[in-house]
């Protein structure tokens, strides 16, 4: 009685096994989008008033709706699709940073972009009147460029080591964070409180013009990111084994770099800088699915999860109203020093 090869056994074995994992993680893609789904379904249905779900989806689609066409179309439609796309592209980019440097501390909050981006929105504010759309392309471009100056001084040997560019960013973030005090100590009253405003992160009076570059950006920037996710996800295994499965690993790390930045900028320009929300995203989701493959999709849907249900806790479910980043800033403080605790205790025990 011949036995069945032991080769074609274990081929099946593995490509069985695969397909489990493709629809386990198929599956847990699409809770996160049903609970994306279902935020945004709540945001347009549930405020000061309750709207029914014919309603909306009449308003929606272009219909006219005594007493619900404002207030869907104007009012919370657009802040729905702004808390969407800025907790997709912050979560995103979040994720992208975390895996190109292998540190959950190496998010574009905590190295300084968003510093960079702040910081040059509330100059702008102060020193030359601006407001409304004029501050983001000023907040981009500080993004943009605090992100190339924590590059170029993180550079040595040929390469960028993940600690050095992280503790260069730290620093750069400091710095950014005394411009920022500067300004607000040089401003008048008007252009204080607007700069307390933008730098408080908040989607309130957001408006579908104000989503279209965001959008784009999450398009094209995100797109980017996503393309080259399965590259990413081998520098896990160091720069050495990623450059011997073929991948140009300094490309591939200044690709991701600007792509991730330019999210991180556009997302910052569009509805201030949202705290934490890149910082949590990936670690949150990575306990969810476990290890495994690329976390670039599911921190994206976990950062939209957090700014879509951040924004309506804080306008409804508290006593007083809160901007989102005030929100998403008390539930990311404490998991910072978690991990910051955790990570003394590991290097005291090695």
């Amino acid at each position: 009685m011949s036995r069945p090869p032991i080769t074609g056994t274990l081929t099946d074995t593995l490509a069985a096994a695969r397909r489990q994992r493709g629809r386990r993680r198929a599956g847990q893609l699409a809770a996160l989008a049903a609970v994306v789904l279902a935020l945004v379904a709540l945001t347009l249905m549930v405020g000061q008033s309750v709207t029914p779900p014919g309603d909306v989806a009449r308003v929606l689609l272009g219909r006219d709706v005594p007493g619900a066409g404002f207030t869907i179309g104007t009012l919370r439609a657009p802040r729905a699709l702004m808390s969407l796309l800025t907790g997709l592209s912050f979560g995103l980019a979040g994720a992208a940073f975390q895996t190109m440097l292998r540190n959950p501390l190496a998010s574009p909050d905590i190295i300084g972009i968003s510093f960079g981006a702040s910081g040059a929105a509330v100059a702008g504010i102060v020193f030359f009147g601006l407001s409304g759309s004029a501050v983001a392309p000023v907040a981009i471009a500080g993004g943009l460029g605090v992100a190339l100056g924590i590059y170029a001084l993180a550079w040595r040997g040929g390469g960028v080591a993940g600690a050095r560019l992280i503790l260069i960013g730290i620093g750069m973030a400091a710095m950014m964070q005394s411009v920022i005090s500067y300004s607000l100590l040089k401003a008048s009253t008007w252009s204080q409180n607007e700069a307390i405003r933008w730098m408080a992160g908040s989607v309130n009076g957001a408006t579908l013009a104000e989503a279209v570059p965001l959008a784009l950006a999450l398009a094209v920037c995100g797109g980017v990111l996503l393309l080259r996710a399965r590259d990413l996800e081998a520098l896990r295994l160091g720069d050495d084994t990623a450059a011997a499965l073929g991948i140009r690993v300094g490309w591939l790390r200044i690709t991701v770099l600007l792509a991730a930045v330019g999210l991180v900028a556009f997302a910052t320009a569009a509805a201030g800088p949202i705290a934490f929300v890149a910082f949590l995203s990936g670690p949150i989701v990575s306990r969810l699915i476990g290890p495994g493959r690329s976390l670039l999709l599911p921190a994206a849907l976990g950062g939209a999860v957090l700014v879509l249900g951040a924004d309506w806790i804080g306008q409804f479910a508290l006593p007083m109203r809160f901007p989102v980043g005030i929100v998403t800033g008390a539930l990311g403080a404490p998991w910072l020093v978690y991990l910051i605790a955790r990570s003394n205790r590991v290097g005291a025990a090695s």
